[in-house]
């Protein structure tokens, strides 16, 4: 295992030896253009001091430009993953810089330019060392994809819904504990938690009043007890399907639980794992059509394992977290019983919701870009191309295969060198 981590270490970084830092502005020629309202074909993009200065169907006179040829392909936002644990053989849980810089830098090599780093339930101690070192990155240059705030998952959960979460650390919300961490660390932007829970509504009302999303996850919520947190302001739903209830029985009685609830409550999000794993095409499928792509976001909801070879691996943190196998493109217990954890990546994401779900383009980059920028609270500056907005860009074919990933005007990957 030791030896196929080195190898790939050797590799992201090898394939990095290609980042281009330039001050000159850069020019995007002879790309289809996805803006959000139509696709401009043999159109230009201009980036200018980290922003996106202009588009235009024609030419754009910039003598002094860096200039990139999209010779035909897809110019369309980054990608934003609002949900992610690790990849390249870390995990945000390791609570190094070294494994916050790492996954940062692999994951734009798969387009995405803005991420929530994700914790899992844990004990106190081992949270706080994880804030704390995303508190000493975020204000680090780095060649990677921004960090847009943390996302907490867990610890309060239902305990038949805890999935690989460790069981040792699933607790009911403590108002001591979270108004402390929110007040203390003001970049948490997210927080899942099971809304049923003891507290669970006084704790989605003390987020909101920090500006926080509170979401619901790894839940037995009912369809009522899910409305009810709805109006209290748990209005997105983690990684839809996966550890919630849907139609169940008690006696004789069937009860929408928390998926029905998240397709008739019109106004809620909802984010999908569309590796083709966790939800196989007819779901996925499913879910387009009823919430459609301005209420679903596409995750990864990546562990370390993303981006390694097969075997075994860890969920977690490397020094106590959790054994898993990697197989068939995803992350299973050891007794192969249940999926734990994904090991996807943003552009596989949307080569399926095109491939498999038979979504449009336009729809499916959508979905892993404006609507998590919106669900997160950032698109007034990302998620979209348009000038003014930061200059967040990925360069794909008509295979999803990425070509060059731009970062607040930062060549931050790139296949081709560019002069």
């Amino acid at each position: 295992m030791l030896g196929n981590f080195c190898y790939l270490a050797y590799r992201i970084f090898t394939d990095f030896s290609t980042i281009m830092s330039t001050t000159r502005p850069i020019k995007i020629s002879n790309g289809r253009i996805i803006t959000p309202y139509r696709l401009l074909r043999h159109a230009t993009l201009l980036v200018s001091e980290g922003r996106i200065a202009a588009i235009s169907e024609g030419d754009i006179e910039a003598p002094e430009a860096l200039v990139i040829d999209a010779a035909g392909r897809y110019v369309a936002p980054g990608f934003i993953d609002i949900h992610v644990h690790g990849g390249g053989g870390h995990d945000f849980m390791d609570g190094t810089e070294e494994a916050f810089h790492t996954i940062a830098k692999f994951h734009t090599r798969h387009g995405t330019t803005a991420m929530t780093p994700t914790t899992l339930s844990c004990g106190k101690e081992e949270l706080l060392a994880v804030l704390e070192t995303y508190q000493r990155v975020s204000g680090q240059p780095g060649h990677g994809a921004q960090f847009i705030g943390m996302h907490l998952e867990g610890p309060y959960f239902a305990m038949n819904q805890r999935g690989a979460q460790d069981a040792r650390y699933i607790r009911n919300p403590d108002p001591a504990e979270y108004r402390e961490l929110t007040t203390r660390f003001p970049f948490i932007r997210r927080w899942s938690a099971a809304p049923e829970l003891p507290g669970a509504l006084d704790l989605a009302d003390w987020l909101r009043g920090k500006g926080i999303l509170p979401a619901l996850a790894h839940t037995e919520a009912l369809y009522d007890e899910v409305l009810q947190a709805f109006e209290r302001g748990y209005t997105h739903a983690t990684h839809l399907y996966s550890m919630m209830l849907g139609v169940t029985r008690r006696g004789a009685t069937r009860y929408a639980g928390a998926i029905e609830a998240a397709f008739l409550i019109d106004e809620m999000t909802v984010e999908i794992i569309a590796d083709g794993i966790h939800l196989p095409p007819p779901l996925l499928q499913l879910v387009c059509k009823i919430k459609g792509p301005g209420r679903t976001a596409l995750i990864t909801d990546a562990m370390r394992g993303a981006g390694m070879p097969p075997g075994e691996s860890i969920l977690g943190a490397r020094h106590n977290g959790l054994p898993v196998i990697i197989e068939d493109g995803v992350a299973k217990l050891p007794d192969r019983s249940a999926f734990a954890g994904s090991v996807a990546t943003a552009d596989r994401l949307v080569r399926n919701m095109i491939q498999l779900a038979g979504q449009p383009v336009a729809d499916a980059v959508r979905m892993m870009t404006s609507t998590p920028a919106a669900i997160m609270g950032v698109g007034d500056r990302k998620g979209s191309l348009l000038p003014g907005k930061d200059a967040d860009i990925v360069l794909f074919d008509d295979q999803v295969n990425i070509h060059v990933t731009i970062a607040g005007g930062n060549i931050v990957y790139t296949k081709e060198v560019y002069a």
